[in-house]
């Protein structure tokens, strides 16, 4: 299973962010962020992008594959 809502979840918290808050901040819904933090869906490699430069982490943190 996918790492990344778990991963997403705790960026955001760790920024002290709602998820409203993030949403305006990436430019995304925060419809759209509420499924990716509970694994709904799963994002595409352009928004993967974003949040990896939002929260200065690799995209393989974000997914998994690394830890910190």
């Amino acid at each position: 299973m996918s790492k990344f809502p778990e991963r997403l979840n705790k960026l955001r918290e760790e920024k002290g962010l709602t998820k409203n808050q993030l949403a305006k901040e990436v430019g995304f819904g925060h419809t759209a962020i509420s499924r990716w933090e509970r694994g709904l869906q799963i994002p595409n490699i352009d928004t993967l992008i974003v949040f990896a430069k939002y929260f200065k982490v690799s995209a393989d943190y974000l997914l998994g594959l690394e830890d910190y």
